[in-house]
């Protein structure tokens, strides 16, 4: 019987991947508490003004399909929305959208507090209560205690956060908040190796205060396509973003005051992200640049302050605003928040297994940039990936696992537990092995089954989706079967200079049904060959990932083993075959050895 104080699972932490394990867990029917330092910050952007991207805005529609919220909350609240990419082929296009940070967050809490098996309580959370190796509850700040049968923790970056500008540092998970100095003993007192990463965020400017007129305009698509595959109509506004440069004199004060940067005097020990640099990066490890790219980006219709997108840097405040002012449209610019860089805990993610729970400790789960990611999107797909697996763990199911053959998701998750990272670990399209079958504009046929099965997408949206892939397969079938001057209508359209808009023979009415089925019915016929090729990679991707390693399967017995690979092997705990050969360092001789081990165990 549910008491007061005991809950089916507790959620530690509100940010992007909090929010998405609460919200599935408790729309699966479940009570959860969910804790966070402070309420007025739910869904809060806490850097850059938008959702989506390279790869990224991929993983966001995945997570609409699994029935996460985030895609829908985005089109709710978005200030412009671009398709990237359209230059390119289909499987690296993305879609963006540039958002209103205080109504997304807004909009966040309000779904949360309207979900009636959510429990919402302002608590920070300092301790992880364990009982016989599983996780039971937590005690929070005051000493108070809760008790749940799972735990997830999805901190961000604030365990033990530092905040740096300049020569000055002082403690926070973000800026204008406090960190949580105490759960990080307690992970480690768990037996959690955790280390420290770094990331930063560039200065917010007064709106009012830059000349856009010599600025190049940025807008978003005329008619854009919503993120969510439940959104009906899109009825924001189109609020354009506005480009401009770094130029010489910019780099100039950049290179003088480098001693002053605690990146660069060695204040700062965390690692930062390759992919995300802070312009003192930029401007030392792109020496031959002449000028790097900055966009400013609207932070909302409600707030006059402007995102300085591409100048992230943690150096002293008259150094930011001589930086500033070098950019054109700038000269007269007035700083609102000084861009900081941020220091915290993460936990190395080779200590998780698959399904996001810990090793070392039963019912414990953990998402987001604890597991040593950066963005948003990574984080909201690491908390709905934990949420779905409390579920199963809840019905005595086993794991939810998805494939790197089936979705990003999947490619980020088995990067992360197999791999590992050295770095804030970022999204990109050319780390999935199989990108052409995993486009943005398919993750409804390829995940939406799994979405349906917990509970997350309704009947009437699952039977849209499906009547959409069958529609999609009648209309490639009827260019199959008509003809044009003796060749099918579908052999025509692979031709590279021809399109359906330009197709001979085909009826008018084909062009009545909606234009994202008729892109995907272009795009399958198009490059039907290329991704039949890679239909074939994926079974044989499936064979290696089918040859199953028992969970207690002793790697010490196994003789011939590399003393490397044994360790590897012991770290890891690889549950299949083909997550043992993606392990860096594993030989195909290691992996030899082991085939024939397990041949030998299993007869």
């Amino acid at each position: 019987m549910l008491t007061s104080k005991e809950y089916d699972s507790i959620v530690v932490g509100a940010g992007h991947a909090g929010i998405e394990a609460a919200l599935a867990i408790a729309r699966a029917g479940y009570q959860v508490l969910f804790l966070t330092t402070t309420i007025d910050t739910i869904g809060k952007m806490s850097c850059n003004p938008a959702i989506g991207g390279l790869a990224k805005g991929h993983m966001v529609r995945e997570i609409d399909a699994l029935g996460g919220q985030m895609a829908l909350t985005t089109d709710q609240t978005s200030l412009q929305l671009r398709m990237l990419n359209k230059s390119k082929g289909p499987a690296v296009w993305a879609p963006r959208a540039q958002s209103d940070k205080k109504k997304y967050s807004a909009m966040m809490t309000k779904v949360i507090e309207q979900e009636k098996n959510i429990h919402l309580k302002q608590h920070l959370v300092e301790k992880i209560l364990v009982k016989n190796g599983r996780a039971i509850g937590v005690v929070t700040q005051t000493q108070e205690t809760f008790y749940g049968r799972s735990v997830v923790v999805s901190s961000g970056t604030f365990m033990k956060g530092l905040i740096h500008i300049g020569d000055v540092n002082f403690p926070g998970g973000r800026g204008g908040e406090p960190p949580c100095e105490h759960l990080s003993d307690s992970l480690r007192e768990l037996g959690l190796e955790l280390k420290r990463f770094k990331t930063g965020t560039p200065p917010r400017l007064h709106a009012k205060s830059i000349n856009y007129d010599i600025l190049e305009l940025a807008p978003g698509d005329e008619d854009p396509e919503p993120f969510s595959f439940r959104t009906k109509q899109l009825i924001n506004p189109k609020i354009p973003c506005w480009l401009t440069y770094t130029n010489q004199n910019t780099h100039e004060i950049i290179r003088k005051n480098l001693h002053l940067s605690p990146l660069y005097a060695g204040r700062i020990e965390g690692i930062g992200p390759r992919y995300c640099p802070s312009i003192e990066d930029k401007v030392v490890k792109f020496a031959d640049k002449e000028r790097h790219q900055i966009y400013l980006e609207p932070e909302g219709l409600d707030t006059e302050e402007i995102y300085v997108n591409g100048l992230s840097m943690s150096l002293p405040q008259h150094v930011q605003e001589q930086i500033v002012k070098t950019l054109p449209g700038c000269e007269n610019a007035e700083i609102v928040r000084l861009a900081y860089a941020i220091e915290y805990d993460y936990a190395p993610p080779t200590q998780l297994k698959l399904s996001l729970e810990t090793k070392v400790c039963e019912n414990l789960f953990l998402a987001g940039q604890i597991n040593g990611t950066s963005g948003y999107e990574e984080a909201a797909a690491q908390g709905l990936m934990a949420g779905l697996n409390v579920i199963r763990k809840l019905r005595g199911e086993s794991p939810f696992i998805l494939s790197r053959s089936e979705a990003y998701i999947g490619v980020l998750i088995d990067d992360l537990v197999t791999l590992g990272t050295n770095e804030p670990y970022r999204m990109f399209t050319s780390r999935a092995e199989f990108r052409l079958l995993l486009r943005q504009d398919n993750a409804d046929e390829r995940l939406m089954k799994y979405g349906h099965s917990f509970g997350l997408i309704s009947e009437e949206t699952y039977q849209q989706s499906l009547n959409k892939q069958q529609k999609i397969k009648t209309l490639i079938g009827q260019l199959r079967a008509a003809r044009h001057e003796n060749a099918s209508l579908e052999k025509m359209l692979r031709r590279p200079e021809i399109t359906l808009k330009t197709l001979p023979g085909l009826a008018n009415d084909f062009f009545d049904e909606h234009p994202d089925i008729l892109r995907q019915v272009e795009l399958n016929v198009k490059y039907e060959g290329y991704i039949n090729r890679q239909l074939q990679d994926v079974l044989k991707f499936q064979k290696l990932e089918a040859r199953r390693i028992p969970a207690t399967f002793e790697f010490t017995t196994v003789k011939g083993l590399s003393r490397e690979a044994l360790e590897k092997f012991n770290k890891v705990r690889p549950s299949s075959v083909g997550q043992a050969a993606r392990i860096p360092g594993i030989t195909s001789g290691d992996l030899s050895i082991l085939l024939v081990s397990l041949l030998k165990s299993s007869t």
